[in-house]
């Protein structure tokens, strides 16, 4: 007896620890399942012909910013609230009109956001992240296969929203295999495996929405085994290359703006004719008597007087026809360790970047910026000497979101962020604030330029200096043009 009632022991203790292994092994395969989601880049999700389990959908909350990469709320704690710069009669307008232009823009610049989870086990096989056509083109869907135990029948169903479906090539078909040719659900069914899959391996997909950049959802289902993926729409586009050249005087422009310093300007372009004397040099200048700067490879662009900082900057980059331009101010000085090769070489070396700065006077000045949104708006901080991440292989160079107003630039890259002329007297971080999550950006120690002696000028620093009124404007400008609720430079 007491032998038969060890054995039955070892026995049940063995089966119930092979059933909380058992358990252990589903937790963390569907922990590791759960983890999955989809973006553009092609995958086929694999399947094994295990029990069938649902893809599940599951929107993005309103309330977390996938921009900011934070999910909590954004607090105007320790931050300049921006509702106090506005009219106070006109608050409820102003916040009802910001709105609706912020909704507007939610809709032009829309991705879908919503993650797919894969299952644990699945007999479809499909492409999870999706894949990329063009609008009301016909595309093959790739990776459709079902992978299951023998049936008498095997029957798959494929629903779209905004195209249709079509099975390519079915002269050799049989009628009753496919059922909804040419229409939003089709179906296809046969009593051979391999046959299902030769059907599903020509399935095509033709959007009926014209749009240039918008998405659709295909509903993949078999038995009580269903599965959604994406299909992203999207127009090509037709690239805008810039001819390199040969060497650096056909790769680069210097760009500045100049107003009320000619005699620092002078000295700049002293300084770099030393160094680079055929180099193309661009000047906006506002100065309300302008003075001819008679020099080969100048281009002088005059302004109406007083125009601002950004207007100017405007202009400048809008006639650079180089790949790359400089930018400096009219104020600065090249030295004899100012290379503007050494900058070309970390943006060719590393393609996507696209705004490299550099040192003044031997200081690294740069910042980077949190910014967490809710529906109320959102809220930015910037810090002075904080980075990313180093950039890999090169000591010194640090991902970061803001720079000096000494870097180089993919001209076609800042030309699509621009530069407001609404900001007049200070701005610069506002650039680098609308250039967020559009430009990537990386701050080096070692590329270094000088700054000539600051000078007294009083006519000069009535424009430069930001008045109250001025700083006022500002505010009220961030809080409706970038749905800004609080700042903290």
């Amino acid at each position: 007896m007491i032998v038969l009632f060890r054995t039955f022991t070892m026995k049940f203790q063995r089966k119930h620890f092979l059933i909380l292994l058992c358990v252990i092994v589903l937790l963390i395969c569907g922990r590791i399942s759960g983890l999955l989601k989809w973006d553009r880049n092609l995958h086929y999700m694999p399947s094994s012909g295990a029990s069938p389990k649902e893809d599940k959908v599951i929107p993005t909350p309103s309330n977390i910013s996938v921009l900011s990469g934070n999910n909590s709320s954004c607090d105007c704690k320790d931050q300049t609230d921006l509702h106090q710069f506005l009219p106070s009669d006109q608050l409820d307008d102003i916040i009802k009109s910001r709105a609706k232009e912020y909704k507007e823009h939610q809709l032009r610049m829309k991705t879908n956001t919503d993650f797919l989870i894969a299952p644990s086990n699945s007999p479809l096989q499909y492409p999870i992240r999706g894949f990329i056509v063009a609008p009301l083109q016909k595309s093959l869907i790739p990776g459709l296969a079902l992978y299951t135990q023998k049936r008498e029948v095997y029957k798959v169903s494929l629903s779209v929203e905004n195209g249709v479906l079509s099975v390519d090539h079915t002269s050799d078909v049989k009628e009753e295999e496919v059922n909804g040719q040419g229409e939003s659900k089709l179906t296809l069914s046969s009593s051979s495996l391999k046959q299902v899959n030769d059907l599903l391996s020509r399935v095509t997909y033709t959007s009926t929405v014209y749009h240039i950049r918008t998405s659709d959802f295909v509903y993949f289902s078999f038995e009580d085994c269903k599965a959604v993926f994406p299909i992203i729409i999207r127009r090509p586009t037709v690239p805008g290359l810039y001819n390199p050249g040969n060497d650096i005087n056909s790769q680069v422009t210097i760009t500045t703006k100049t107003f009320l310093r000619y005699n620092k300007l002078k000295v700049l372009i002293k300084s770099i004719r030393k160094v680079y004397p055929k180099i193309k040099i661009i000047i906006a200048d506002d100065n309300p008597n302008p003075e001819n700067l008679s020099d080969d490879n100048i281009e002088q662009y005059i302004m109406p007087p007083a125009q601002g900082w950004f207007a100017g900057r405007n202009l400048a980059v809008s006639q650079v026809t180089t790949k790359y331009f400089l930018w400096v101010d009219d104020d600065f000085e090249f030295l004899d360790e100012t290379r503007i090769e050494s900058f070309v070489e970390i943006m060719k070396a590393k393609p996507e970047l696209d705004v490299v700065g550099g040192a003044v006077s031997g200081e690294q000045y740069y910042f980077s910026l949190e910014y967490i949104e809710d529906e109320e708006g959102g809220c930015l901080r910037r810090f002075q000497g904080k980075h990313h991440k180093p950039l890999p292989g090169y000591d010194g160079c640090f991902f970061v979101d803001v720079v000096v107003n000494f870097f180089l630039a993919r001209t076609d890259a800042v030309r699509r962020v621009g530069f407001d002329p609404f900001l007049k007297r200070v701005g610069h971080t506002e650039f680098f604030i609308d250039g967020l999550g559009k430009l990537l950006v990386a701050s080096c120690k070692d590329l270094s330029i000088g700054h000539q002696i600051h000078d007294a000028h009083e006519e000069y620093d009535v424009y430069r200096t930001e008045g109250e009124s001025e700083r006022e404007r500002k505010y009220a400008h961030h809080f409706y043009k970038n749905y800004l609720k609080c700042i903290k430079y």
